[in-house]
């Protein structure tokens, strides 16, 4: 009799941590059972394969957009897998008024760009015209959105920082893998961002009717706290697009005047600086 009390006991204590597990173990069930897929919601009203793709865009290194009336400035970092590598490209021109910087996955990006530059040209051959920026973006998103409820495919993981210049004014425009996208006066992402953010915020009220050559020094200051590394003209590059300009990308010998003015702070070449801005 003894013997069968023992096991009665055994078997209620077991069967009551299966009904009543840690709160941990349900955290890491609902985990296992909620983020192989983007179809299926968790408990909370969470999508993890989106916060992941999120995530994967908060990894990248920093990038950087700001805008006045008349111009928009695109400044990041570039990496490299190695001392023996050349960086990573990370800004790419998608028409003569528009670009964009990009932060995560870099392949995911180069897709997305295609799929911007294809757009361009379709709306040009139709329509004789170039395309507005906010309507490109919202296409984008709504492209990106679709990704977020389609079983077979995953999230997009890079983030895109748009600028460009048309017939409303200069924008700036982030996107993110849930579909979102917004506007902004400036705006940075990546790794280290908050850094970057913190610099704008307290500058972004100058930009209204600020220069070119002055947009490029803030946007290059902003990224200092946001690198991992001292920042030269070989790991960093710029590029804006404006009233009567072109996208234009600075890298390397271009860069340099930029990077002296706004890492080393000489002030003696400041007009310098704004002097190659109107001969780029």
């Amino acid at each position: 009799e003894r013997s069968w009390r023992i096991l009665i006991q055994r078997v209620s204590f077991q069967t009551s941590l299966t009904r009543s597990p840690s709160a941990h173990s349900v955290k890491h069930m609902f985990r296992n059972d909620y983020d192989t897929d983007v179809t299926t919601f968790s408990p909370a009203g969470r999508i993890h394969q989106v916060e992941y793709a999120i995530a994967a865009v908060k990894q990248g290194s920093a990038c950087v957009a700001v805008k006045s009336d008349t111009h928009a400035v695109l400044a990041c970092v570039m990496r490299k897998e190695s001392e023996l590598g050349s960086h990573q490209e990370k800004l790419f021109k998608v028409d003569d008024h528009l670009g964009i910087g990009i932060s995560g996955l870099i392949a995911d990006g180069r897709v997305l760009c295609k799929y911007l530059r294809t757009e361009c040209l379709n709306h040009k051959f139709v329509f004789e015209a170039p395309m507005q920026v906010g309507r490109l973006v919202k296409q984008l998103s709504d492209k990106s959105q679709v990704f977020t409820q389609t079983q077979q495919k995953r999230p997009y993981g890079v983030g895109l920082l748009v600028i460009g210049y048309d017939e409303t004014g200069a924008h700036v425009y982030e996107t993110v893998p849930s579909g979102n996208h917004f506007e902004y006066i400036a705006q940075a992402m990546g790794k280290r961002s908050q850094s970057a953010r913190t610099y704008l915020e307290k500058y972004f009220k100058e930009f209204k009717n600020m220069e070119l050559g002055d947009l490029v020094n803030h946007s290059l200051k902003s990224l200092k706290g946001a690198s991992e590394e001292k920042l030269t003209k070989s790991n960093c590059a710029v590029a804006f697009v404006g009233k009567d300009r072109k996208f234009t990308v600075l890298t390397g010998d271009k860069l340099a005047p930029y990077m002296e003015l706004a890492v080393e702070g000489d002030e003696e070449k400041k007009e310098e600086s704004k002097e190659m801005v109107e001969d780029s």
